[in-house]
């Protein structure tokens, strides 16, 4: 499937994912159907993150990752999925206290980010189940661990 992504950097974390390695996460997690989908990818400091998670979701704090769904009106023509906004320092924070590689949090992070964009969600028990299952196959298929496994590493 082809999936067209743009990178926007706005941290001043130096050490992030290549942006191969960000599309290659992405299309992991396309759902079939999704042909020719775009994304926007946008690595964001606390600060950015704090201010977009209080503004969209009322929670006055940085995040891991933001997902933004784009949802065209009908007489307009677009293959734009969304927006991901992942938080670089979040991210490296959360994989050094739950033991994981940078790498594979990074991936992960993507993934869900990724899934959020297609219409999966968290919000009970059974649509949980569902969107993490998806998850873990598909880190499973990048060759990475089980994200929800006490440790990773």
């Amino acid at each position: 499937m082809h999936l067209e992504i743009e990178i926007q950097n706005a941290s001043e974390t130096v050490d992030l994912p290549s942006k191969a390695l960000f599309i290659q996460w992405a299309q992991a997690a396309l759902v079939k159907g999704t042909e020719g989908a775009e994304v926007v990818i946008r690595i964001v400091d606390e600060a950015e993150s704090r201010t977009l998670n209080r503004d969209y979701r009322g929670k006055d704090r940085p995040t891991n990752i933001l997902s933004f769904p784009f949802e065209a009106p009908p007489q307009v023509p677009s293959n734009l999925l969304g927006d991901l906004v992942i938080c670089a320092p979040v991210v490296m924070r959360e994989a050094a206290a739950q033991n994981k590689s940078a790498l594979s949090h990074w991936a992960h992070m993507t993934v869900h980010g990724m899934l959020h964009l297609q219409g999966f969600d968290h919000l009970d028990d059974n649509e949980a189940e569902i969107m993490e299952s998806r998850e873990q196959q598909t880190l499973r298929e990048l060759g990475f661990s089980d994200p929800y496994a006490e440790s990773t590493l």
